[in-house]
């Protein structure tokens, strides 16, 4: 089954980098590259977490919905909103709902951690999160219809994905309690010191 990280790298053309650069104020490649795979990342252990959690028919309900996966044939215009398909559906685009649906309540806190990471400011960690959201949401839909999963199927990729990242199991510890917690930050410093070591790799 694909990796669900690697499918996403694998987007990150430096065209595409640069661009993202541009949205967000930061002329540094490497730096916008380590942010994007941060939000990554970071999404897809959250929607994991969710999904694990009981909530993968509704995950799955809203991929049939609203992300086919065709937001991915135009990623340009996606980021300028000239994407036409993304224009016909305006839920494939919000990014700003999914990241609320999916992150909760820790959503500063994951904008902090990354930010932290990656060297760019809250600022620009937030607004890359909301652009690459819909990306996200729209290669899990692209994966599930082509390859017709199930629920389980759905979870399972989701769950591969996760233990195939090279975190030892107590980074995703700390990423699942910043996940879990309601806003007092407390492990944000050691969060980011360990995701950014095996982003980096």
């Amino acid at each position: 089954m694909s990796n669900l990280m690697e499918l996403l790298q694998g987007q990150l053309s430096d065209e595409l980098l640069d661009q993202l650069g541009q949205q967000i104020g930061s002329t540094d490649r490497q730096q916008t590259a380590t942010a994007a795979n941060g939000v990554f990342s970071t999404l897809i252990a959250a929607l994991n977490k969710n999904a694990s959690g009981g909530g993968v028919s509704a995950l799955s309900s809203a991929l049939d919905r609203d992300h086919d996966g065709s937001i991915l044939d135009d990623l340009a215009g996606m980021l300028t909103g000239t994407n036409q398909q993304a224009q016909q559906n305006t839920s494939m685009l919000n990014g700003a709902g999914i990241l609320k649906h999916v992150l909760g309540g820790s959503q500063n806190n994951i904008v902090e951690m990354i930010a932290r990471m990656s060297g760019l400011n809250n600022s620009g960690t937030g607004k890359l999160m909301v652009m690459l959201a819909p990306m996200v949401m729209g290669m899990l839909g692209k994966q599930k219809r082509q390859n017709q999963l199930d629920d389980n199927g759905l979870s399972d990729m989701l769950s591969r994905t996760v233990k195939s990242q090279p975190t030892k199991q107590a980074e995703q510890n700390l990423l699942t309690r910043l996940l879990d917690q309601d806003g007092d930050g407390s492990v944000i410093d050691d969060v980011a010191g360990m995701l950014g070591k095996f982003l980096r790799r």
